[in-house]
């Protein structure tokens, strides 16, 4: 795909992974729109981009998801990316009674996935107008294996993954609509605090790897240690029936 001139609607875009693309994608010459529940978290973004807008809302919530497409549909015709990027992480010991475990689950579940379902769905229409478009899922790690800090949230993105397989098998004679999966590692960004981010790798790294795989339209991006599990695991799922 190319890699300016585009316009790319990044969710979770105020910190983190999401603004360290967007910050990427505006510096190649893209039209970033970027996407927070925080009104002033979104607005010190924008001072870090050029030819950058935002639009405040929570994607977890139904209406918003609608009011948001709506607001892409009429302001911005010209979207031809998207990239589901927030999420919701806790640590969850399911050994300890009382820790709302169902609860934790349900909100991961909810924003990691049924959330980006929903939300891919009401922009799908407008992405397949575009001579060239994506939808772009950020994933995690986690989707190979989980662990007794993080069950719920590997269990959500590993729903995300296998989303993410089945929506470009159903796009796969489109040749217009790319559907890409981004798999980071631990990174060190605020979200990623509460599950040990501090030793994680920089979100530019991420940015780094998502940019460069766009350029050679390599819908599946391993980053960092995810790269090494990627190249034993893959070839294996390639050969199953899809």
């Amino acid at each position: 795909m190319k890699t300016s001139s585009n316009t790319v609607f990044i969710s979770g875009g105020s910190a983190g992974i999401g603004l360290a693309i967007a910050k990427k994608l505006s510096a190649a010459g893209n039209k970033v729109i970027i996407n927070g529940r925080n009104e002033e978290r979104l607005q010190n973004a924008l001072k870090e981009l050029d030819n950058a807008v935002a639009i405040r809302g929570d994607l977890s919530v139904e209406a918003e998801r609608i009011r948001i497409a709506d607001e892409l549909a009429a302001k911005h015709p010209d979207l031809n990316i998207i990239i589901n990027n927030a999420g919701a992480a806790f640590m969850n010991d399911l050994s300890v009674a009382g820790n709302s475990a169902a609860e934790k689950a349900h909100q991961e579940m909810n924003t990691n996935y049924i959330s980006v379902i929903h939300f891919t769905s009401l922009v799908l229409p407008q992405l397949l107008r575009q001579d060239e478009a994506a939808v772009v899922n950020v994933s995690s790690i986690a989707v190979y294996r989980s662990n007794k800090y993080v069950p719920t949230y590997s269990a959500s993105k590993a729903a995300l993954h296998s989303y993410t397989q089945g929506l470009r098998d159903t796009f796969a004679e489109n040749e217009k609509l790319h559907v890409f999966e981004v798999y980071p590692p631990l990174v060190n960004t605020e979200f990623s605090a509460e599950i040990g981010g501090a030793s994680g790798i920089p979100a530019s790294e991420v940015a780094d790897e998502f940019l460069a795989a766009l350029e050679l339209n390599q819908v599946e991006v391993p980053v960092g240690d995810t790269k090494q599990i990627h190249a034993l695991i893959n070839p294996i799922i390639e050969q199953l029936p899809h």
